[in-house]
């Protein structure tokens, strides 16, 4: 039934396996190869018998690898040279597979070895960690290990080390991320290095990425499916982890091919250090997945092949060792639930059985496992059940493979670790096989305990003496979380079907996925997006988890064509029905009682009475019978018609003006900006922002032009002729005309058009380069006030104010300031003359927004004061050129003055009882601590409101928000918008981690940092975000992973974007500048994320780099993107590349002539001409359908982005590598492989 391996011990009596101490006759450390009925038998007469019986199976599996000088049975018997000539230190707690090796004499971990293919080898359903790795036998009895054993992790990553390849013709890496793990086994920050190399590892070879077809200069991945073997980590604990300081100079490690090579026919010596290299891709020759079913190793290291499957299970093989999967990765399903008592437990460092089972399900061509739909494969008898509730998300959601994926990594080992051991014969093939973790195995790692009580400590075996370690290497680039697989990812699994928002705490679709929503009685994520769909029930659950509770409130956002603007409800002269406590106004969470004579308030449970003209009856389940006719009973989202009561002094308003001001100065007439905006004009005003497309609009307009004074202009429809009025005295500024200056457009169109014809030149010759701004403001200000309605003022500026008048400013542009503690004040307003405007204009419901042309420093801190606290815009084109920027400032005003418009908005939300609204971000004003006033309010705007606890909250009944905005239509009617929110409550932190959305998150977090920089430093700014995101990651490593070593990052499924995207953030213009970034920039763009969307913010923070050349022009669809990462740019490829505010074009020295023909419709790379701003447009399908791409990425986005054609290795090419957000940037920010070795380090030091 079983064999016998024999335990043997070292000189001091402590086991050679795991270096526990026993009795001197008996040791408690063996090994059993059978099932557990028989071992629950025959465990007294095993304990009696170990030391005096022949060699005995390795109780938990096969042997570990590297228990070198003994026979492996399992192997086919053969013995492995070499022994370790040191004690090993006691194994406490599974660490990494891979860690630089200890120094001479030293001992390392044990390899990740690999059971031999015999018969076809099942996949497992769990993936890497320490569960069953597919279905036993039939007839195989069940194994039952205790639920501890499991260190579910929703994403550990291996930032520890690479590990052996295996050359096993292995089935592509799923695609989905939803079916990898983020776990990373063992980041170990150690200081120590590298044992040798061992047969199975690489030579060296070029850097590469493995990519989908292995990254090679003229074949460009789209997006790395996986890195099979990680690379060498860079950080070193005991010496300063290098954070924002230089990479490692060493190259990257070779690309072998990890999979279907075959090793060297005899087992050669370690390699020298310097030669010490570890596969990261197969080479561009190969494809690096295979769909073919593994080939079983015949002459690898000169051994035999494996035996072939005996009659009864095989034995299962140490945790840290790889399962052979043929075909593919194993489908990921529920997770296990272990049964059974701890002592049956096996060593986590080692995994559960291996078995013959069914083939595994069908790949696609590719080798790739399908994304969904193929039934899982049947877990393990005895281990089903439902996931802890510390576990995370079922893992459907996928949180175990094989390979290492995208979304583990390798890094530092822990100190003291020795390197391992080079392969045994026959071991050859096989992924490496984790505990649940990303990228190695498990060795031991001193200073930390076991995973579970009593558990044993299983050493390493002895290896051979280790060469002098090499230095150390970059990690795998493709083997930590990929942004681009994560998108893919939800487009797959969230993109086909509608998002339908009637369940409660649903996380929605990202907003990189194109997704129908249906309303069924919560806001659509295009309205609201939450940071968490489960709310923690109390405060000290928040405090502890560090996640912000925040919603990103998109109030008037527009919809696409085929989803319905919300409906208008119309209740009469007696108004929306509101409840007589919080005013909450009527929504689907009102519960009808007494027959629905009253209502209870979901928000304050106050119970009011129903007006007899809303009385309906109920229906069986408590229903109105009306429900489904009213949407205010069945929607999230609607408006209703506000009575008199809810107008400014209890008056219907008057229809809306616009009013322009044009500056007149003599930098403004040299640039063209005065005679494009004149030009300009005179078509727009027939585009007026109006209610129904067929009816003009009604909104009135004024013009007015300045430089030292002011120009009125009456253009009163009477008027043969406009006339100017000139206002000199700008310390008192006044209106000198009342009729004639705000007309309608189509009354006095004549008049319109010949004064603008006229402007041009009526200021051609001005030598006057003076101007002033704050009167500019205050003249438009009074023209509403007089006319008595809300309005907006487009104010086109050029230069800094010095002209003597209110709000004059001075030049104090000093960069020496910058990173010291007095850089907060260069984004202070230089005086509070514009604060106390702001606030004025509020308050008449006067918007403006803010077009610069500056050549020079404007103090956009100061200037966009204005714009940014009446809910405007600040638009700036520094050095414009009318030839190569006239398209983007036209498209800019056009979109501006033709968007969907609010006027005199109030915004209010509430909440039901144990949470409050205490925080807001954007572009508003607010004179109490709940009422948000925004003078305008457009479809672009964001408001962000933090919640925080102010009472405990219930699991049953969630907690809601609702989010109320009063505001003046373009037509002239008073509405109120009402969007209305439910999200769950929890009272595990599991839960909380497991349905939160990280883009919502990082939009959030910039948004609370650039408002920081007006009070703190920009250090303590930036150390502050690197914190609270150690804190969330820490709280969920604390609180909801399995117990594992230290070394391992574990990242939750859904945030293990986390760290690259707050990485993005703080490399950003505003938080770490380059030299070459102004303070006007960096104010210009810290006001504009302040009011982004999440949509906005995500391509802002981490660019979309699209393969062009991959386009295919038949079909609709784009090419898959692919990572922000020069390395992932081919010289024969063309990219394109969109940041939100720009677009790049980059064009490869290498790329083929037929495409830059059909593109640029010149054949030769030397004649392109980098200045172009527009594509040609030529008669080819390639030509029409890259333009079409560029114009439907334009349409997306708030702000028409200017095309830039930048040639590889032109100077332009600079300014594109500062977007490429995954690599190291010119000012010192660091590398997204840096940043998460620097982000595990913050982590560690948080846990001990």
């Amino acid at each position: 039934m079983w064999t016998w391996h024999k335990v043997t011990v070292d000189p001091k009596n402590r086991c050679r396996l795991c270096r526990s101490t026993g009795k001197e006759e008996q040791l408690s450390c063996w090994r059993f190869h059978l099932c557990i009925c028989l071992f629950r038998r025959f465990r007294d007469e095993l304990k009696m018998n170990v030391n005096q019986q022949p060699h005995m199976a390795s109780p938990y599996g096969q042997p570990q690898p590297g228990y070198q000088g003994y026979p492996q049975s399992g192997y086919g018997g053969q013995h492995v040279p070499g022994g370790y000539p040191a004690p090993y230190a006691p194994y406490n707690g599974p660490a990494s597979a891979y860690q630089p090796g200890p120094p001479q004499g030293m001992r390392g971990p044990p390899t990740s070895g690999a059971p031999p293919v015999s018969a076809a080898q099942a996949y497992s359903q769990f993936g890497q960690s320490d569960i069953q790795n597919g279905p036993p036998p039939m007839g195989a009895p069940p194994q039952s290990r205790p639920p501890v054993s499991q260190p579910y992790s929703q994403g550990a990553m291996n930032l520890s080390g690479p590990q052996p390849p295996y050359n096993q013709q292995f089935g592509a890496p799923p695609t989905s991320m939803q079916q990898m793990t983020t776990q990373m086994a063992s980041l170990q920050v150690g200081s120590t290095v590298p044992s040798p190399a061992g047969p199975g590892y690489a030579p060296p070879t070029v850097s590469q990425s493995s990519a989908s077809a292995a990254y090679t200069p003229s074949a460009p991945s789209s997006f790395a499916p996986t890195s099979t073997v990680p690379t060498q980590p860079p950080s070193i604990e005991g010496a300063p982890q290098p954070y924002y300081g230089a990479p490692p100079q060493q190259p990257f490690p070779t690309a072998a091919p990890p999979f279907s090579a075959p090793g060297p026919t005899q087992p050669p010596g370690p390699p020298l250090a310097s030669q010490q290299t570890f596969p990261q891709a197969p080479p561009p020759s190969q494809p690096p997945f295979s769909s073919a079913p593994p080939q079983v190793p015949t002459a690898s290291y000169g051994g035999p092949p494996p035996p072939v499957q005996a009659s009864h299970p095989r034995a299962a093989p140490p945790t840290s060792q790889p399962a052979a999967f043929p075909g593919g990765p194993p489908p990921t399903s529920t997770p296990a639930q272990y049964t059974g008592p701890p002592m049956q437990q096996p060593p986590v460092s080692q995994p559960s059985s291996f078995h013959s089972g069914p083939p595994p399900p069908p790949t696609s061509a590719a080798g790739f496992p399908p994304q969904g739909g193929a039934p899982p494969r049947p877990p393990h008898p005895g281990m089903q059940g439902p996931p802890l509730a510390s576990q995370g998300p079922p893992m459907s959601q996928a949180n175990h493979v094989a390979p290492p994926q995208p979304g583990m990594l390798p890094g530092p080992p822990a100190p003291g670790m020795a390197g391992p051991p080079p392969p045994q014969p026959g071991m050859q093939g096989y992924p490496p096989q984790q505990n649940g973790a990303f990228g190695q195995v498990r060795g031991p790692q001193p200073g930390y305990a076991g995973p579970y009580p009593g558990q044993q400590s299983y050493g390493a075996a002895p290896p051979a003496q280790a060469p002098a370690p090499p230095a150390p290497k970059r990690l795998d680039p493709d083997s930590i979380p990929s942004p681009i697989q994560v998108i893919e990812d939800d487009k797959a699994n969230k993109g086909s079907e509608p998002f339908v928002t009637g369940v409660r705490g649903q996380a929605p679709p990202l907003v990189t996925t194109n997704f129908h929503v249906k309303d069924q009685g919560n806001a659509s994520p295009r309205f609201i997006r939450c940071t968490a769909y489960n709310m923690p029930c109390t405060s000290d659950m928040a405090k502890q988890s560090q996640v912000p509770l925040a919603a990103v409130i998109k109030p008037l956002a527009t919809l696409p064509p085929d989803e319905n603007s919300p409906y208008i409800v119309d209740h009469g002269e007696s108004g929306p029905i509101r409840c007589n406590r919080c005013k909450a106004y009527m929504c689907p969470y009102m519960q009808f009682i007494e027959g629905g004579r009253r209502f209870q308030c979901g928000f304050c449970s106050c119970v009011t009475e129903v007006p007899p003209h809303y009385f309906q009856h109920l229906d069986h389940t408590g229903k109105r019978v009306d429900c489904y006719d009213r949407p205010e009973l069945s929607l999230g989202s609607y408006e209703f018609l506000a009575t008199v009561d809810y107008c400014k002094n209890n008056k219907i308003p008057q229809p809306p003006a616009f009013i322009f001001l044009i500056d007149v100065s003599y930098n403004a007439v040299k640039n063209g900006m005065v005679r494009i905006v004149c030009q300009e004009l005179k078509t727009l005003l027939d585009y007026l922002p109006r209610e129904n497309p067929d009816v003009q609009s009604n909104i009135r307009v004024g013009f007015a032009t300045y430089n030292k004074v002011l120009h009125f202009y009456n253009v009163k429809a009477s008027l043969a002729q406009p006339q100017m009025m000139v206002v000199s005295d700008v310390a008192d500024m006044f209106v000198p005309l009342l009729d004639g200056f705000l007309v309608n457009v189509s009354e006095s169109r004549v008049v319109i058009e010949s004064l603008l014809d006229q402007i041009p030149d009526m200021f051609a010759d001005t030598r006057e380069t003076e101007t002033v701004f704050g009167p500019v403001i205050q003249a438009g200000l009074e023209a509403l006030k007089a006319a008595d309605c809300a309005g907006k003022l487009f104010v086109f500026h050029t230069s800094l104010p010095i002209a003597e008048a209110p709000g004059k400013l001075k030049n104090r542009e000093d960069k020496k300031l910058v990173g010291t503690d007095k850089e907060k004040s260069l984004f202070q307003p230089q005086v509070s003359f514009y604060a106390n405007l702001a606030k004025e204009c509020v308050a008449q419901g006067c918007c403006v927004d803010l077009f610069l042309f500056p050549n020079q420093y404007v103090d956009v801190a100061t200037l966009g004061a204005v714009p940014t606290s009446t809910g405007g815009s600040v638009y700036k084109y520094t050095y414009f050129q009318a030839q190569s920027d006239q398209e983007r400032f036209l498209n800019d005003l056009r979109k501006d003055i033709q968007k969907k418009l609010g006027f005199d908005a109030v915004m209010r939300v509430r909440t039901s009882t144990g949470i409050r609204a205490t925080d807001f971000f954007g572009s508003f004003y607010m004179s109490n601590t709940t009422d948000v006033e925004l003078a305008g309010l457009d479809c672009d705007k964001t408001i962000t409101v933090e919640f925080r606890h102010d009472d405990k909250l219930s699991e049953e009944t969630g907690a809601l928000m609702q989010c109320a905005v009063l505001y003046t239509s373009c037509s002239g009617q008073r509405r109120l918008r009402v969007h209305n929110m439910a999200v769950n409550c929890c009272a595990q932190l599991a839960d909380l981690y497991r349905n939160c959305e990280t883009d919502t998150i990082i939009n959030f977090f910039a948004k609370y940092a650039y408002r920081s920089l007006l009070n703190n430093p920009t250090k303590n700014v930036r150390d502050s975000l690197v914190n609270q995101c150690a804190q969330i990651l820490a709280c969920y490593r604390k609180n909801c992973a399995s117990p594992s070593s230290a070394g391992q990052l574990i990242l939750p499924e859904c945030m293990k974007l986390l760290p690259v995207y707050l990485n993005c953030v703080l490399k950003s213009d505003v938080l770490h500048p380059g030299a070459d970034v102004s303070l006007d920039d960096r104010a210009y763009l810290r006001q504009l994320v302040s009011a982004m969307d999440v949509a906005e913010s995500h391509v802002f923070f981490y660019p979309r780099l699209l393969p062009v050349h991959k386009l295919d022009v038949e079909s609709d669809t784009l090419p898959v993107a692919v990572r922000d990462s020069e390395e992932r740019l081919s010289k024969g490829g063309i990219y394109l590349l969109e940041t939100g505010l720009n677009l790049f074009l980059w064009v490869g020295a290498n790329a083929q002539q037929e495409l830059l023909q059909n593109i640029f419709g010149t054949p030769a790379f030397s004649q392109i001409d980098s200045n172009m701003t527009s594509l040609p447009i030529l008669d080819n399908p390639y030509s029409k359908r890259v333009r079409e791409i560029v114009e439907s990425f334009r349409a997306q986005r708030s702000r028409y982005m200017k095309l830039m054609v930048v040639k590889q290795e032109d100077k332009l090419e600079l300014i594109f590598k500062h977007f490429l957000v995954e690599d190291k940037n010119n000012s010192g920010g660091a590398s997204y492989v840096d940043f998460l070795c620097h982000m595990h380090k913050e982590i560690r030091q948080l846990l001990s």
